[in-house]
This record gives structure tokens, sequence and C-alpha cells, in this order.
């Protein structure tokens, strides 16, 4: 110990009249060193960090020292220009300039990927501009995941190829033509669209899919939209895999393209000239990780052919699944098996108790795991896999309204006692007991996919064909259980008092006149439909408060009610 602290006051003495960038190129010299391997040595690394975060960046000198440490953070190489004007970051498969100002500043940044242009990039430029580093190292990070493939530069040139291909060609397959179902094109696209809302790649961000959004996700959206986008998002990207799989060198998508009877491209086959074998596969990766029932897995593989790791699944019973994912807003994270009881508050000082029944939902069949990447291997799979996520996501919406944190206590007092019982995969039973009724009710949800709801009501006197219609449009329109079976108490109740029921909307050949969600929130939003008569004041700011984290469940469901009420109620 004596010896140690003598040979660092030694130290100490020696450079103590040295300048920081004396002491830098010490560092750089010892780690330039050879050592017998080419991988740098992880203690000088984080020593010359340290150094580096403690002195200000105001020099040509010291931020090409910041920039050359960054890079070998991120196992890149590094040098400047002769001119000494630009510093050069350069990867396998990409590389940057940084031009250089004379006090340390950065005029631009420009990226150049795998056989393409230099590009110059604002974000980038930002961040040096900012000397937000740190952010900066997490931005190369990202690129270089892009090509996290094994192998040498041949093979990652040819995946990262194939990872174009496929880009472009799910790019076609969005811009083909189909009819609009909601007024709101974005919030079409996400619903509707063959590849969902599809946003191109960029500086370490994979290609992007928006494919799910809830009532209550769009009315964050419009009402907040600082926040970025919200809802379910899929990245586009590709990982290595421990066996090869054909994937494709150039577009399969033939110009013009011919369309099938369901409005997608009849795809070229994957042929020699067209296709290469690789140690790769295309993946989805899904942020959130989405909830699936065994059945929507076994689904997933059918149509890429491609099985997902059974060891990248934990299996549990699907409420269990919910809950956990629930459990981060407030929701219980734990699932015994026994009955689930939860309470969900209302707009007027309403609340219902919703049970699920541990005995019910223990079955095999309805076991799910939570699914975080999907591998795919052509770009005819993703409208087929966004489809199985929508149907999947609209089922998880309608258990998900039913879950909260709130339980059972002595005070609260409920209106309406419900109980959810699993018929299949995707059907569902309501069991409830009105007050003014000596029999039990159920109403049967039946989710076909993510498009087509339906219920069912089997009560005593429900003779009325217009009701299923009711509440099957009223649940269509706000994907709550709870609001649903509000809406469907009060129609009962208003029939049972005989008071005249108003008539649905009708298009001319007298089918029900479509109500695109997005159209109602913008008009819940603008006119407060449905909120004044429960109590809510209508204000400009409404909108604004209707957000999870400032009022929670019982503001999300007057929203929810907002829409309920536009449909007909």
């Amino acid at each position: 110990m004596v010896g140690s602290k003598s040979f660092i006051s030694h130290l100490h003495t020696k450079y103590a009249e040295k300048t920081w960038n004396e002491t830098f190129k010490l560092v750089r010299r010892c780690m330039d060193k050879s050592r017998g391997d080419t991988k740098p040595c992880e203690s000088l690394i984080r020593c010359l960090k340290i150094l580096h975060e403690a002195l200000n960046v105001s020099s040509l000198s010291t931020m090409v020292s910041r920039l050359e440490i960054i890079a070998k953070q991120r196992g890149m190489g590094s040098h400047l220009s002769p001119t000494e004007t630009t510093c050069y970051l350069t990867a396998d498969m990409f590389y940057l300039e940084v031009l250089l100002l004379p006090g340390g500043g950065v005029e631009d940044i420009k990226l150049a990927q795998h056989g393409e242009a230099p590009v110059s990039s604002e974000s980038l430029l930002q961040l040096l501009k900012s000397k937000k580093f740190e952010e900066f190292s997490v931005k190369l990070e990202g690129l270089s995941s892009l090509y996290n493939i094994p192998g040498d530069n041949e093979t990652k040139i040819k995946v990262y190829t194939a990872l174009q291909f496929l880009g472009k060609d799910l790019q076609k397959i969005s811009h083909l033509p189909r009819p609009l179902r909601e007024c709101n094109l974005q919030v079409d696209m996400i619903l509707n669209g063959r590849i969902g809302y599809l946003m191109a790649g960029r500086e370490g961000i994979p290609m992007t899919i928006q494919y799910y959004i809830s009532p209550s996700d769009i009315l964050l959206e419009m009402s907040e939209s600082e926040r970025g986008s919200v809802g379910r998002v899929a990245l586009v990207t590709v990982e290595p895999t421990d066996s090869t799989h054909k994937l494709q060198m150039a577009s399969v998508i033939p110009q013009p393209p011919q369309l099938d009877a369901q409005g997608l491209p009849l795809f070229s086959p994957l042929c020699e000239g067209l296709s290469e074998m690789m140690p790769a596969c295309f993946q989805l990766k899904l942020q959130p990780p989405l909830p699936m029932l065994s059945s929507f897995v076994e689904k997933l593989s059918q149509i890429t052919d491609v099985a997902i790791a059974d060891a990248d699944l934990q299996w549990a019973p699907f409420p269990q699944l919910m809950m956990n994912l629930l459990g981060e807003n407030g929701g219980d994270k734990t699932w015994d098996g026994q009955d689930a009881h939860f309470l969900v508050p209302l707009p007027g000082r309403e609340i219902h108790s919703y049970v699920l029944p541990g005995a019910a939902w223990e079955e095999a069949s309805l076991r799910g795991a939570l699914v975080s990447t999907i591998p795919f291997t052509h770009p005819a799979h993703v409208p087929a896999l966004l489809e199985l996520l929508r149907h999947q996501c609209a089922i998880n919406t309608l258990l998900a309204s039913c879950i909260t944190s709130h339980r059972p206590s002595p005070g609260p007092v409920c209106d309406l006692h419900c109980e959810v019982l699993p018929e299949s995969g995707s059907r569902l039973s309501v069991t409830f007991h009105l007050s003014d009724s000596d029999s039990l009710s159920v109403l049967l949800v039946n989710v076909a996919d993510s498009r087509q709801l339906t219920c069912s009501l089997f009560a005593a006197g429900s003779e009325d064909p217009s009701m299923d219609e009711y509440i099957s449009r009223v649940l269509k329109r706000c994907m709550s259980i709870p609001v649903t079976m509000r809406a469907l108490n009060g129609r009962m109740s208003k029939r049972t008092c005989g008071e005249p029921l108003p008539a649905c909307s009708s298009t001319a050949d007298g089918s029900p006149a479509p109500l695109p969600m997005s159209c109602e929130a913008d008009a819940s939003l603008s006119s407060g439909s449905g909120l004044e008569s429960d109590g809510i004041p209508t204000t400009p700011s409404t909108a604004a408060m209707f957000s999870q984290d400032a009022m929670g469940p019982e503001a999300e469901s007057a929203f929810y009610l907002s829409v309920a009420t536009s449909v007909c109620y």
C-alpha cells in the first residue's frame, strides 16, 4: 500500500506541470501501443473519456480528441483530413464527415451510408453544436446496429442490400390505391393501410410502421402532439440467424404492379437472380412488446414459415400478461389463478365492477406470451402480419378497458356488476344483472378482426333487433367494454321506462352510416358532444385535460362516453 501511494505521488509530481493536451496525447499513445489484440484497452478509454468530460471543448484539438474517443467507444475508426478541417468517423458500412471550425465548433455533418452519397444530417449537427456528446454517441450506436450482421464485408453488404429492397417494396405496397375509411388520413393509414403508417428510416432509426391506435390514443395524439406518436409501432430490421434464409436482392414487385382481389401486388418469385441465401432474417421489432394468445402466435409462424424461438416466449395466463403490462400505470402485477376483481370509474360518479374468473382464464388454449420480435423473409408477409397484430390489439384493448388499479373496498357502491368470460380466442361474454330485472343478461362480443366487432345481447325481453346493431356501433367507436355497458344500461333503462329511443343514422340504402372514430374524436373535441350532459364542463382546454397522466381512467372514460353518445344515444 505504501509503495502504491509513493508511486501515485511520483506521478503527480512528474505530470504536475504538464498541460491537458500533453496528458491526452500520452493516454492516446498508450492506447495505440500494440497489446497483442485489436481491441482498445477499456480502462484507458474510460480514463480518456473522464478527462474529456472534465475539460470544456473550446478548441479544434479538443473537439477532434472528443470525436476520436467516441469513435473508439463505438468500435469505429477516425482520422483527420490533410487540411485538418474535417474529421472522419468510419465504420465498415458507413462513415461521417464532421466539418470543423477553427475554434472547435462544427460547421456541418454528412452521413454516407453504404453505396450512397454523403448527406447533411441536421439532427447530428445540432447534437455536436449543443455539445451533447453522449447523445451523439448513442446515435452512432444506432447506426452501427443497422449492420449488426456477423461475417465479412461482402455478407454485410448483401444483407444491407436486401433490407434496402425490402423497404422500397414496402413503400410501393403502401402507395397502392385503396378506399378511405377514416376522415383523418394518418389514422386511416395506421388502422387500414396495408403497411400501416410507414416512416422511412433515418440516422440510426430503422424504417418504422405504426400499425394500431386506439380511440384514447387518437385523443392523446391530437391534444398533446408534442409527446410524439402513440399507439403500436414496429421497427423493420434485419438480424443474424443460425440458419440461412432466402432474402431478396432486388425488388420483387414488377412495374407496373398487378393486383390481386385483395388489392395486394402479385410478387415475382424469389428465383436465383432476385434472391440469395443469407445467415439473416428480416424482423418486425414491436414497440412496446405485444401480449399475444398462443393461437395468434401459431398464426404468425404459419404466415412466415419461420418459427419464433420458444426460448424467447414466456407463457402465462393472458390476464396476467395484460396486468403485468398495465402494472406500469398502476395496475396489479400479480395473477394467482384466483378471480381478478376490478372497479372501473365512469363519468357521473358511476362505478362498474368487473370480475375475470381465474378458472376460466387458466385454460391452456388461453395462455399467451409477450411477443417482441417477429421474423419474416418476404415483403408479402408484412400486410398479413399487421392484420393479425391489429386483431390481437383490438382484443387487448377491450380486455384492458376492464383492468384498472381500483380494487373492491367497503366504500364504493357499484352501479353494475359484470363477469368477463372467454368464449374463444376472439370472443368474450359479459354476464351482468340490471337493477330492474330478475334475471341475468349476457352480452356476447365477437372480434372477427380489428374492424369487424359485433355484439349480441341475450336478455329477457330483448326482442329489439336494433339493439345489437346499436351496441356493436358503440363498441367499435369507443373500444371499451365499460363504456359500452354504460350505454347499453342507459338504453335498456329508457326502454323499460317507455321513453322513445332515437334512431341510429343510416345511409341511403338503409345501412348504418359509417362514423370514423377519428371524425368522432374531432367532433368531441370541438363540440364537446356528450360531455356537458354528464356534468363535464367543455372548454377549449378540455382535450388537453383528457390524458391518463392528468385525470386517469375517469377522463379516458369521458372521452369514450362522448364517442358513444355521438353514435345515436
